[in-house]
């Protein structure tokens, strides 16, 4: 246990300023490390809650604690009896990344939702992890690298969708014939449709439902019209009953 500290000192500045009270499995500092656990998770859960994703601040809270006290129990265990391996932390990313693969969603429109929280999740819990473990340096990297992350980067990755050259949308025509007057409208609009996939879900409904793969050529459209505007244009069609970019 002493190598164990002596490395924390040496390697985590600000475990060296706070002192042996936060590297040891002390009252003090088990306490200090659930607070900080909770309060950095619940920053990060109150950006999910507003905007309206499933996981919000109770689920980050409670996926950075439980892998703060994985890794707190195995830090005890190494301390008193002598143990080498870290069992218990390496159980709570197993079980981390299974409620991350079951959170995932598909909608009725074949779109996966929520992959982006998974991934956030799973952050949260390596958070929780270097918390535990008293790397208070690198949790607070990795809470600052995370939450820019969640709230900054998504207007800027909504910026290059809207100016990519390709997008894919869910169609819904009242009828199949009208698949070739759709074609027909995209070529005129300066668009060209590289793939169409029929989607066999909607089978029986009474609609002909597709999944399409669009590529903008025409460099006015390209430098003028983002994706939005395009489709709110196609959506005019008497024909389409429904349409939506794709998203993940």
């Amino acid at each position: 246990m002493f190598f164990l500290v002596s490395a924390l000192q040496n390697s985590d500045p600000l475990a060296n300023y706070l002192g042996d009270w936060s590297i040891h499995p002390g009252l003090t500092g088990l306490l200090f490390k659930i607070a900080l656990s909770v309060i950095l998770a619940a920053v990060i859960g109150c950006e999910r809650a507003t905007k309206r994703h499933s996981a919000g601040l109770r689920t980050f809270i409670l996926i950075s604690l439980s892998c703060t006290v994985a890794m707190l129990l195995d830090c005890f265990l190494l301390a008193s009896a002598g143990s080498n391996s870290f069992f218990m932390s390496a159980a709570s990313i197993i079980a981390l990344s299974i409620i991350c693969v079951n959170s995932l969603l598909v909608s009725s429109r074949s779109q996966i939702k929520g992959l982006t929280t998974s991934v956030g999740m799973w952050a949260c819990g390596m958070l929780g992890l270097a918390i535990g473990a008293g790397y208070y340096t690198a949790a607070l990297i990795i809470f600052a690298a995370l939450y820019i992350t969640l709230s900054a980067f998504p207007y800027f990755e909504k910026y290059l969708k809207n100016r990519s050259n390709h997008f894919e949308i869910h169609l819904e025509l009242t009828e199949s014939k009208y698949l070739q007057d759709f074609v027909t409208t995209i070529r005129k609009l300066g668009m060209k449709i590289d793939d169409i996939e029929f989607n066999t879900a909607y089978a029986g409904s009474g609609l002909s439902v597709y999944t399409i793969s669009i590529s903008i050529s025409n460099a006015d459209l390209k430098k003028y019209k983002t994706h939005a505007e395009l489709i709110e244009a196609l959506r005019t069609l008497k024909y389409v009953y429904h349409i939506e970019e794709m998203t993940i």
